[in-house]
């Protein structure tokens, strides 16, 4: 064996059976529950279509919107994915982050080059010291370069696994981008068909408002009614239709959104109105300890705080000294002709050993910093988890609120149009004056439009808390560790 292969030899000897300085990763403990301070509906019951949660297996379909029965929603929840524009630049950033694995990863392997010339040499007549005869001469050089720095302290290791860690993060990333883009799609949906609802109550209100504004106007044409009754009648259907028309500006506002979400501009995108049929679905919601492997931020964070480990063990390692293995080898000649041949051969081969001195605190400084960062890391990491437990908290309490309160206007709705009809009937019989029944109409539309709203914030608790659940996902969804080996 040659000298150049027993060295290499020993250097990767070293490098393999090197230790990694720093800490070893422990996942941080974070404030945790036994259970859910705020109860589930009465509505949520287990059915064959959802399972509540059980450990390590996700709980929600992929396809969780498919659990409104919508097939509008389903239609454009699967176009968001292709199209949304958010959805592009994380994909391509995940897909940075697994370059960079191999970027980092190249460090493991030794680095070859070569910089071949020729070149014509005159040496200078008046030379210092040891003058000569000039002449001319050639210089043909084809020189091989390796160099190897031996991982003796796990730096390339560890930055090897960080630029992993950040990769898992980044799919985090991606997946809770496009979590939170379905989730603003159904949204954003609801948003526009509630105002559908609306605009068809107040459609329904307006010819309500015209046959009694006609109805007042022939009994002052009888002699049955003042004038004033005619001018409360057309106020009253004025204000309507005032309402009616302002709907529109809602409601485009959502289709506009809802067609920048699928990356489609405005103008090539519209939804026909329709009627919201729609009742919140029973979701499971399992257990605050399970939302760790649920919530693909909160996967995220935690990620982060493995790479932020990693940091301080790189830091650490610019304490130790770095063992590089240096070797150069080729020809060089006089000439093309005696260029290529054995006895112009040329070899160098050894190993360097740096260490620094002295550098003012600099590498202090840096492990200083790192575990400044590995603790802001855990700190975001605790909060994020928190955020997560308050949003299926507030989530589940407007959900159990909404559903008592959504029973509670249907009754307030029957007796306000049962109270319309009683002060109509009175009117028509000469009992009552208009007043009464402008005052009823103006409950019952107000109930009525109570109603929607309530129904509409029931669409949109469900989905936020579907949402704060983690959607479909689980953490088995990132890519693993050793499928990440090779970026």
């Amino acid at each position: 064996m040659t000298k150049f292969s027993l060295s290499l030899a020993a250097i990767l000897a070293i490098s393999l059976s090197g230790c990694m300085v720093g800490p070893k990763y422990v996942r941080p403990a974070v404030p945790m529950a036994p259970a859910f301070k705020e109860a589930s509906p009465d509505s949520f019951k287990e059915t064959s279509d959802w399972k509540f949660a059980r450990p390590g297996a996700p709980s929600l379909p992929a396809k969780w919107w498919e659990s409104f029965g919508d097939s509008q929603l389903t239609a454009l929840e699967e176009q968001v994915v292709a199209g949304n524009q958010d959805l592009k630049i994380a994909e391509a950033r995940f897909r940075e982050a697994r370059a960079m694995i191999r970027f980092n990863r190249s460090a493991e392997f030794p680095t070859i080059s070569t910089n071949p010339s020729i070149a014509s040499v005159r040496e200078s007549a008046n030379r210092p010291y040891f003058p000569l005869r000039p002449a001319a001469t050639g210089d043909f050089v084809l020189p091989f370069d390796l160099s190897y720095e031996a991982d003796v302290w796990g730096r390339v290791r560890r930055t090897v696994n960080a630029s992993r860690e950040e990769a898992q993060a980044v799919a985090a990333d991606l997946a809770t981008a496009t979590l939170s883009i379905q989730a603003e799609l159904a949204f954003d949906y609801f948003e526009l068909r509630a105002a559908d609802a609306q605009r068809q109550l107040l459609d329904d209100t307006v010819k309500a408002y015209t046959d009694a504004l006609n109805l007042t106007k022939n009994r002052f044409e009888g002699g049955a009614a003042p004038k004033s009754d005619v001018a409360q009648a057309q106020t009253q259907l004025d204000g309507a239709l005032a309402q009616d028309t302002d709907i529109g500006v809602q409601r485009a506002q959502y289709e506009h959104a809802i067609a920048t979400l699928l990356g489609k501009p405005p103008a090539a995108f519209s939804l026909a109105p329709a009627r919201l049929h729609l009742e919140a679905p029973a979701i499971p919601v399992g257990l605050p300890s399970q939302l760790l492997e649920r919530r693909p931020d909160i996967a995220a964070s935690e990620r982060r705080v493995e790479e932020a480990n990693e940091q301080i063990g790189i830091t650490r390692a610019v304490f130790f000294p770095t063992l590089t293995l240096g070797a150069s080898a080729g020809f060089e000649g006089s000439s093309i002709l005696n260029w290529i041949s054995w006895p112009s051969r040329f070899w160098a081969v050894g190993p360097s050993l740096a260490e620094t001195l002295f550098d003012a605190g600099r590498r202090r400084a840096g492990s200083d910093a790192a575990i400044a960062s590995y603790d802001a890391a855990v700190a975001a990491y605790r909060e994020t988890t928190l955020t997560a437990f308050q949003q299926v908290e507030d989530n589940l309490a407007a959900l159990r609120i909404l559903e008592g309160e959504d029973r509670q206007q249907r009754d307030a709705v029957a007796s306000a149009q049962e109270s319309l009809q009683i002060f109509i009937n009175r009117y028509q019989g000469g009992v009552d004056n208009y007043l009464q029944v402008i005052t009823a109409q103006t409950i019952a539309l107000t109930n009525e439009r109570n109603e929607i709203d309530i129904q509409r914030r029931r669409m949109d608790a469900s989905v936020l808390l579907i949402k704060a659940l983690g959607g479909g996902w689980n953490v088995q969804s990132l890519p693993s560790l050793p499928s990440l080996r090779k970026g």
